[in-house]
């Protein structure tokens, strides 16, 4: 996996530190939902049941590869 400077700096915040590698890896394999930001980047989330149910976000950069950011986002609802 590729990371942004920016991912490995934010990485280090207390508040990222409890998210697993293996949950980015799911997220970017396997998708709930993925949309493209008008920047090109892409955004991917996951539900980790690992982490009680959380929703991770996953952001890449425009070649689908290369993550950016990483974070539980508290705002996503899951449609059914």
């Amino acid at each position: 996996m590729k990371f942004t400077q920016y991912f490995i700096y934010t990485r280090q915040r207390n508040d990222r530190k409890e998210i697993k590698i293996k949950w980015i890896q799911e997220a970017v394999i396997n998708p709930i939902k993925e949309t493209k930001q008008s920047d090109g980047r892409i955004r991917r989330w996951a539900k980790i049941a690992e982490a009680s149910g959380k929703y991770l976000r996953v952001i890449l950069l425009e070649d689908g590869e290369t993550i950016h950011n990483a974070f539980f986002d508290r705002s996503f609802k899951e449609e059914i």
